[in-house]
C-alpha cells in the first residue's frame, strides 16, 4: 500500500510544524528579556515625607546600572528599571507591583522600600510564582522567615541584629534604662520587638515608649510623645522611625531639655535626618545634632581608601542620576552622597552579579540558585558577601557612628557613652 502525499497534507504538515515551533517560542520567551533587553521592577517612595529613601536607593542603584549598561550591559542586554512612586503607602505598592508583574512584566523585582511594603508584595509573589525580590531597604524578619524567605534575597544586615548590637554595647558601658520611640506600623513593630528581646537577654525591660503615626512630618508636633517618654526618666531613646519623624522628636526633645542620647537604626537615613537638624540649629541659635548615634550596614561614605566608596562617588559624579519622578519634598536639604545611596549602589552591583551568573540565556527559574551560588564575594566595601543553604542575607555587617561636630563618625571607643563612670 502506497501513501499519496497530498497538498493539502502538506499544507497541513507545515501548519502544525508552525504551530509547535511558536509554541516552543512562546514557552521560551522569558518575562522581561529580550535579545538586548532586561527590564526590573521597582516600587519605592519617590514623593512624600519619605521620598529620600526612594530616591537615594534610585540613584545609587542607577549609578551602576548606567556604567555597566555603558560598558555593554549584561551578555550584551541593557539594564531598565520601571520604578513607581508608592509614597512609603503599602497598597500602592500593591497597585505597583501588579502592574509591574502582571503588565508591565518585569524579569525581577529590586530595591523595594519599607516593611509594610514587603510584607504586602510576598503574598503576591507567592501566589503568582512568578520571580523573586531582590534588596529590600528593610531589615524585618518578615523575608528572613518561612513562608516567604525563599522569595527574598537580602544584603543588609536585620533589624534585630542592629538593635540587639546596640542594646549590647550601651548595655556594656551602664546605660539600664532604655526607652523607644516608634512608628506605628510593621516596621516600628519589628525593631520594637529586636530591641525587647535584646533587653531580655540582659534582664532589662523597655523603660518606656511612644509611637507615631506613619508618614509624619518634620513640622509636626511630638511634645507628647517627649513627655511620656521624659517621664520614664530613660538613660537612652532608641528610635525606630523615618528621618522626618525622628529629627522632629529629637528638636522637640531638646527643646524640652531632655538630653539623653538618641540612637537610631539605618533605615533613618542619618544624612537627612541631620541636615534637617542643622538647619533648625542654624535657625533656633542652638545645636539639635549632639548625643546622636546611627547604625549602618554599610560604610561611611567618606571611607574612600574602600573600592566600593570611591567607585559609588565617582559615578554619582559622572552619571547623576535623578529620580523618576520629581519630588514633593521641596526645600529639604539634600547631599549629593548618601549612606542609602551607597546601599543602593552595592545591592545594583551584587544584582548585576548575580544576571552574569545566570549566563546568556537568563530564566527566573534560574534566579535563586544564581544568587545561593555566591560565596566570599567581594564588592569592595570592606565585607564579603555569601549566601547559605536555607539564609538569603548577603551580610551581616553592622557599623555604629556618632555624631561629632555635626557629622557622624564612627564610634571607636563605647567608653564616651558610659553612665557613672562605667566601662
Amino acid at each position: 500500500m502506497s501513501l499519496v502525499v497530498t497538498g493539502w497534507m502538506r499544507a497541513s504538515a507545515l501548519a502544525w510544524l508552525l504551530c509547535a515551533l511558536f509554541a516552543v517560542q512562546a514557552q521560551a520567551a522569558e518575562d522581561g528579556i529580550t535579545d538586548h533587553d532586561i527590564l526590573i521592577g521597582m516600587s519605592a517612595p519617590f514623593k512624600g515625607t519619605s521620598a529620600d529613601l526612594g530616591r537615594e536607593l534610585y540613584r545609587g542603584a542607577m549609578a551602576c546600572f548606567l556604567d555597566v549598561n555603558a560598558n555593554g550591559g549584561v551578555h550584551g542586554r541593557m539594564i531598565h528599571v520601571r520604578a513607581y512612586d508608592d509614597g512609603y503607602q503599602p497598597q500602592r505598592t500593591v497597585t505597583n507591583t501588579l502592574q509591574l508583574l502582571q503588565t508591565d512584566h518585569a524579569f525581577l523585582l529590586f530595591g523595594y522600600v519599607g516593611t509594610d511594603a514587603v510584607e504586602r508584595t510576598l503574598p503576591i509573589l507567592q501566589k503568582l510564582q512568578s520571580t523573586l525580590l531582590f534588596f529590600p531597604l528593610t531589615g524585618a524578619e518578615v523575608q528572613r522567615r518561612p513562608p516567604y524567605d525563599a522569595l527574598a534575597f537580602n544584603l543588609r544586615a536585620s533589624y534585630r541584629q542592629e538593635t540587639a548590637g546596640l542594646v549590647d554595647h550601651l548595655v556594656a558601658v551602664g546605660h539600664k534604662r532604655i526607652a523607644i520611640f516608634y512608628q506605628a506600623d510593621a516596621y516600628g513593630r519589628s525593631g520594637w520587638a529586636g530591641i525587647q528581646d535584646a533587653l531580655a537577654k540582659h534582664e532589662l525591660p523597655i523603660v518606656g515608649e511612644a509611637t507615631y503615626a506613619r508618614g509624619a512630618r518634620y513640622s509636626d508636633a511630638f511634645d507628647r510623645q517627649v513627655t511620656i517618654l521624659a517621664a520614664a526618666h530613660p538613660d537612652v531613646i532608641i528610635a525606630i522611625g523615618a528621618h522626618a519623624a525622628t529629627a522632629g522628636f529629637i528638636r522637640a526633645a531638646r527643646r524640652a531639655g531632655l538630653n539623653v542620647l538618641i540612637a537610631n537604626i539605618s533605615f533613618n537615613s542619618g544624612s537627612s535626618m541631620l541636615a534637617l537638624l542643622k538647619a533648625s540649629s542654624t535657625e533656633d541659635g542652638r545645636d539639635y545634632t549632639q548625643a546622636l548615634i546611627n547604625t549602618a550596614v554599610v560604610p561611611a561614605i567618606n571611607h574612600v581608601e574602600l573600592r566600593a566608596v570611591r567607585e559609588y562617588r565617582a559615578l554619582i559624579d559622572r552619571y547623576n542620576p535623578q529620580p523618576p519622578f520629581e519630588l514633593a519634598v521641596s526645600g529639604e536639604p539634600t547631599e549629593r552622597y548618601s549612606a542609602i545611596g551607597l546601599e543602593g549602589f552595592l545591592d545594583a552591583r551584587l544584582l548585576v552579579e548575580i544576571l552574569q551568573r545566570l549566563g546568556e540565556h537568563p530564566t527566573r527559574a534560574g534566579l535563586a540558585a544564581a544568587a545561593a551560588g555566591i560565596h566570599g564575594l567581594d564588592l569592595g566595601a570592606g565585607f564579603t558577601t555569601s549566601f547559605t543553604q536555607g539564609r538569603n542575607q548577603a551580610s551581616d555587617r553592622i557599623y555604629y557612628n556618632a555624631t561629632v561636630g555635626g557629622q557622624f563618625q564612627m564610634i571607636d571607643d563605647w567608653g564616651q557613652f558610659a553612665v557613672h563612670g562605667a566601662k
